[in-house]
């Protein structure tokens, strides 16, 4: 079966919202159930993301539910939970988080990253725009397209994630691990912060002597694990 005929199947149960995405070969859809008008989220690749079938029914507050994952004969087809909200970046367009609000949020994000660090993935793609904050306080760190099996003795031969959130290690320097998320999670605190990269400027007080230690091109003078920051948060 193919993406285009699997999916014909899906829209016989759900009808199109929008496209949410169409970019470097995967598009995503918001779907509304017909009769229960609960939205999903279908993301469809034409190569395959292992993040996704790792992910498929594990259970987190800070991680969408992945329903179900089918590898199909042209690609792969994903169906998400849909979480409503604003993310971290449409929340900086009206101005920076105080303290209090970015820590909120960054130990829903190191939550998220414990769990995948657990199950061998890493995300590499933290970023305001992947951080999702419901009405109700619910933090949600989405989007896995970017993210793989930590692989040991291999270096990253794909430059994936966003540009000023990318760790050295991500160019092909060195094997991915969680330390990779750790200094995403330390540029998107400074971020939250300032509204600037650190190399811009630095946050003020702990908060910036958390960036540094997150951002240390070394990754064995980093925070060692999501745990580790969490606490020192």
């Amino acid at each position: 079966m193919t993406r285009e005929q699997y999916m014909d199947t899906v829209f016989k149960t759900y009808r199109l919202v929008s496209v949410l995405s169409d970019r470097n070969g995967g598009r995503v859809y918001r779907l509304r159930h017909r009769e229960q008008g609960k939205d999903i989220v279908l993301r469809s690749f034409v190569t395959p993301v292992q993040a996704y079938e790792v992910l498929c029914g594990v259970r987190s507050q800070n991680l969408p539910e992945i329903y179900d994952s089918v590898l199909l004969e042209d690609g792969q087809v994903v169906l998400e939970e849909y979480i409503s909200g604003m993310t971290v970046a449409q929340v900086m367009e009206s101005g920076h988080y105080r303290r209090s609000g970015a820590k909120r949020v960054l130990s829903g994000v190191c939550c998220a990253l414990s769990v995948l660090h657990e199950l061998e993935l890493v995300h590499r793609d933290v970023k305001p725009e992947n951080v999702i904050v419901t009405s109700e306080g619910r933090v949600v760190l989405i989007d896995f397209n970017a993210s793989r099996k930590v692989m040991v003795g291999s270096k990253d031969t794909a430059v994936m994630g966003t540009v000023g959130y990318v760790s050295p290690e991500q160019l092909g320097v060195s094997q991915s691990d969680s330390r990779t998320d750790v200094y995403a999670v330390g540029v998107l605190l400074n971020v939250m912060m300032t509204g600037k990269h650190p190399s811009e400027q630095l946050a003020h007080g702990h908060a910036g002597r958390l960036v540094r230690k997150c951002t240390n091109i070394n990754p064995g003078e980093r925070f060692q694990t999501a745990e580790q920051l969490l606490k020192a948060l």
